[in-house]
């Protein structure tokens, strides 16, 4: 999965579903997306907290831990705009500790939540999606060396890489692009909401403004892999 897709994608004018559009990754990118003329389809589980994003769009409450729920936000977005050209999805969790102190519960979150929901989406949207268009997935640095204590947390994002690796070549024949981003540790909060555990310390990591602009940067220019060292 690495290279450049001979045909770049613009972004203005873009039908775009944001998924976890009120996490601290995907506020940036909704705001980043809005700022470069994407119509936006807003989707996370709180009503109450999609209301206050200061960017236009439809909005959706919907707990995409299910098919039925990716199934509903993929046919909002195609509604909403006529059609849909990108898919970005920023729904994640973390959590943190020793494989033996980790509950079997908060196992099960991880991988339904960073590996299962990705999945379905890309399933939902395969048949919708305008050809040309894009998904994005953010498995993240993680995905690229685990750590001990964020070994299952590490292990779902891992399986998501594999996941969109194979779904590259899928997309191909439907003339549909996938983009892996890997971003180094970002300030989102995420690390303070954990399922599980406590997060170690962290150095300071990237600004979640930053990672935005590089991963719309890299929708724009066509690219199909953006490794930690590309941020």
């Amino acid at each position: 999965m690495t290279g450049t897709s001979p045909i770049p994608h613009p972004v203005a004018g873009a039908s775009v579903l944001m998924a976890g559009a009120t996490g601290g990754l995907g506020q940036a990118l909704a705001a980043e997306l809005h700022r470069r003329g994407a119509t936006l389809t807003l989707v996370a589980r709180t009503a109450g907290a999609l209301d206050r994003l200061p960017v236009p769009g439809a909005r959706l409450a919907v707990d995409l831990r299910s098919p039925h729920a990716c199934e509903t936000a993929v046919q909002t977005a195609a509604d909403h705009a006529g059609r849909l050209d990108l898919l970005v999805n920023a729904v994640g969790v973390v959590a943190f500790g020793p494989v033996d102190e980790l509950t079997v519960d908060a196992m099960e979150e991880l991988f339904l939540t960073n590996t299962f929901v990705p999945i379905m989406l890309a399933r939902a949207a395969m048949p919708v999606l305008q050809p040309g268009g894009a998904m994005v997935n953010i498995s993240g640095v993680i995905a690229e060396q685990n750590l001990p204590g964020m070994a299952a947390y590490g292990a779902s994002k891992a399986a998501l890489r594999s996941f969109d690796e194979a779904l590259a070549r899928e997309f191909r024949r439907r003339k549909l692009r996938v983009l892996d981003a890997r971003p180094p540790h970002t300030e989102t909060g995420l690390a303070d909401r954990a399922i599980e555990g406590r997060a170690p310390r962290f150095p300071p990591g990237l600004q979640p403004a930053q990672v935005a602009t590089t991963i719309c940067d890299a929708i724009e220019e066509g690219t199909a892999d953006l490794p930690a060292d590309a941020f």
